[in-house]
């Protein structure tokens, strides 16, 4: 499996601080211009509207904040990548940090020589991060709506006669001609009612058709006449008396 492009060019980036009044900003400043990237700070921004591919938050772990204020939600990912500035490393603190979903810290002090690495660590172990919440969220939806393929799946088979690989086929089909996923079209057949089905669904005797062609034109030699024809469909005696016979006789 090839793992995600690692980023390593921030250039154009906005780092967002969520600290106190207090909080030493000339180091964190002047690093993150070295490397393209702004410093605002959280009072003048609009944190709803940051940008997970171009921002990045700054959260001081010595300042009091909610970390549900920074989550997705119903996710346990925080709005934006987030780097958490540890000064007093109580395990309280440390704590809602984690909680806000951090990916990365820099000790206060802030040292120049740190920055870039927990810039780095934070923008990628977040982007891994959100690749599988939404691979899980795909997985979750799936499964929770298997059960309606489950049940359109035994409609077909009990009310047309296909057995299960033709049922999931024509449901393939379905989906297909919807513009849906698998699952979300058998929802909506089954909300519609098993009598509304399209009217190219296979009809009761599909499954059996092939058997019925094979009843009907299975022996085609076999007629009122005994079947008394050669090749080209005339009639012939069975014991050789074909028509020109009879002339001769």
């Amino acid at each position: 499996m090839i793992g995600q492009r690692l980023i390593q060019n921030f250039r154009g980036n906005r780092a967002v601080l969520w600290g106190g009044p207090d909080a030493a900003t000339e180091t964190l400043e002047k690093t993150l211009a070295k490397v393209g990237v702004s410093l605002a700070r959280f009072e003048d921004v609009d944190l709803a509207a940051l940008d997970p591919n171009r921002d990045v938050l700054l959260i001081d772990g010595d300042f009091p904040f909610n970390p549900a204020s920074v989550l997705v939600s119903g996710t346990a990912l925080p709005i934006a990548p987030a780097i958490g500035i540890v000064g007093i490393e109580a395990p309280s603190r440390l704590r809602l940090l984690t909680e806000a979903g951090v990916t990365s810290f820099l000790r206060k002090p802030v040292h120049a020589g740190a920055i870039y690495s927990a810039l780095f660590l934070c923008v990628n172990n977040y982007r891994r991060m959100r690749t599988m919440e939404l691979r899980l969220a795909e997985h979750d939806r799936r499964r929770n709506g298997r059960r309606f393929v489950i049940k359109a799946v035994v409609t077909l088979v009990q009310s047309h006669g296909l057995n299960d690989e033709e049922a999931f086929a024509w449901l393939r089909r379905e989906s297909m001609r919807r513009r849906q996923g698998i699952e979300e079209s058998c929802e909506a057949l089954l909300a519609e009612g098993f009598g509304n089905y399209p009217a190219h669904w296979p009809s009761d005797n599909t499954a059996a058709g092939s058997s019925h062609k094979e009843e009907e034109y299975g022996d085609a030699s076999l007629t009122d006449d005994d079947g008394c024809r050669d090749s080209d469909g005339r009639a012939v005696d069975r014991h050789g008396c074909g028509p020109d016979q009879a002339r001769r006789a």
